[in-house]
């Protein structure tokens, strides 16, 4: 396939004419004659003094800091030269206060350099982890082909990553594996389609939408907030037996994260799994409701629906990636509970429940949890203790399903429905033991209003992440922990 050039790519993600070049001369290390020869061919052949540019431009209006590969000057390998170029970029940026893209398109280390060239990708994800330390965004867009050290440090660390259609992307190239194993790499492996099915990267972006897909982004996690609509107003609620609710919460056709996003939300940016090679089965994005930005976590709304370690792990991404950009953090609980089987246990479970409500009930920034139906066992209880918690009026939260309490307490399922009764699990319950903060109504059911309640909802969520953002942030931790400290107290 043809290559994306390093020009092209700038040119095609700045603003007109607003691109300011950071480089200086390369620095001169020690070369052989055909090392130099080298050199000057490559720079003669791409009109670049080295593999890689570094700058600034803006994105509708906004400044930001580009790192780009040019692969056809030595494969876009990066050397002690390149490498002090971008550090120097990404140290720039971050001093400035500079969203940072880098787009790679590289085989790796440079060959030429030996050893050294291969431990400057130290420094590099040094100077990475500093910008992003300073909860400063690094988003990364992949070219073909990214190969190498390159994609083993700082192709692989950004907040958020996409590639272009069919690049090849993985660590070992293929030429050199058929080299050592005398045989061909698998087709369809080190594809960018395929690296997005299994999580490891967030999205397919053609060039051509690649601008505006920046745009979305930086609205959500570089533009400041706006002025949130204000919260649909208190209405009384009906005495619905908690059965019901378990039993409509169960619909088909009840409304999820998906449609929350879809209709109640704006800039929506879908990211995908962890980023550990495992695909999505929570829902993970980048968002604004009624113009305050936030990161949406929602378990995904499936009949019959259970959560394994794969989706707590891609819970706790979610929940990095908040703390990391130091946005507010929307978590929808919709979940028939955990997943049984050997597989869970010997994937560990239980730990991850556990770490994900440890990093949770700690994160530093703003969290709101929506109990949007089913609320059953540990994967609900992973995404429930934040600072504020809607709920739907049919959403429930209980230590098991209904069906599985009746089991431990009578060995039969046919006491489901009063034991749902007796154990408070329904939204009006929740409210009067503090558990829930807000009832957001359904006439009757959402699932027969699913526009109308998404509205309110969305409106709900606005309001409270507008509120959240006006407590200070320890001040903020310290009334969290003190909430569920009193939770069943009398």
């Amino acid at each position: 396939m043809s290559r994306i050039r390093a020009l092209e790519l700038r040119d095609a993600v700045l603003d007109e004419e607003s691109f300011v070049s950071w480089d200086s001369a390369p620095l001169q290390v020690p070369m052989s004659d055909t090392y130099r020869h080298e050199l000057s061919t490559a720079g003669a052949a791409t009109g670049l003094d080295e593999s890689v540019l570094t700058g600034e431009g803006r994105v509708m209006g906004r400044r930001v800091a580009l790192i780009v590969c040019e692969f056809e000057f030595l494969a876009g390998s990066i050397g002690v030269a390149a490498a002090e170029r971008i550090v120097a970029a990404v140290h720039r940026a971050t001093a400035e206060r500079l969203p940072l893209l880098a787009s790679p398109s590289s085989g790796g280390t440079r060959m030429q350099e030996g050893t050294v060239a291969f431990l400057q990708m130290v420094k590099i994800t040094a100077a990475v982890q500093q910008h992003k330390q300073a909860h400063l965004p690094y988003l990364v867009y992949l070219r073909h082909p990214t190969t190498g050290g390159v994609f083993a440090s700082w192709g692989s660390l950004g907040h958020v990553t996409a590639a272009e259609p069919g690049a090849l992307i993985g660590f070992l190239g293929p030429r050199v594996y058929e080299h050592l194993y005398g045989e061909p790499f698998p087709a369809g492996v080190q594809t960018a389609e395929n690296l997005r099915r299994h999580g490891v990267i967030d999205a397919v972006v053609p060039l051509d939408v690649l601008r505006a897909t920046i745009d979305r982004t930086l609205t959500v996690v570089s533009d400041p907030p706006g002025t949130a609509p204000p919260a649909p107003p208190a209405e009384p609620l009906p005495d619905v037996p908690a059965w019901d609710s378990v039993e409509i919460s169960r619909r088909p056709d009840r409304p999820g994260v998906g449609a929350l996003l879809r209709h109640g939300s704006t800039e929506r940016v879908l990211l995908s799994g962890t980023g550990q090679g495992e695909g999505a089965t929570t829902l993970l994005a980048l968002a604004r409701f009624g113009g305050q930005p936030a990161v949406v976590l929602g378990q995904q709304h499936v009949v019959g629906g259970v959560v394994g370690p794969v989706a707590l792990r891609e819970a706790r991404r979610g929940m990095a990636l908040a703390a990391g950009l130091q946005l507010p953090l929307v978590l929808v609980i919709d979940t028939a509970g955990p997943a049984l089987s050997v597989e869970a246990e010997e994937d560990g479970l239980a730990g991850e429940i556990a770490r994900c409500l440890a990093d949770l009930v700690m994160l530093d920034t703003p969290t709101v949890s929506i109990l949007l139906g089913q609320g059953s066992g540990g994967p609900a209880l992973a995404m429930a203790p934040a600072d504020r918690v809607i709920a739907a009026l049919h959403g429930w939260l209980a230590p098991l399903p209904p069906e599985g309490a009746s089991a431990i307490v009578y060995r039969d399922v046919d006491h489901a429905p009063e034991l749902a009764a007796a154990q408070g699990i329904r939204s009006a319950d929740l409210l009067r033991s503090g558990i829930v903060d807000a009832i957001v109504p359904e006439h009757p059911d959402a699932a027969e209003e699913p526009r109308a309640f998404i509205g309110r909802l969305s409106d709900t969520i606005a309001a409270e992440l507008q509120a959240l953002r006006a407590v200070p942030a320890l001040e903020r931790l310290e009334a969290r922990i003190a909430r569920y400290s009193r939770i069943g107290l009398p």
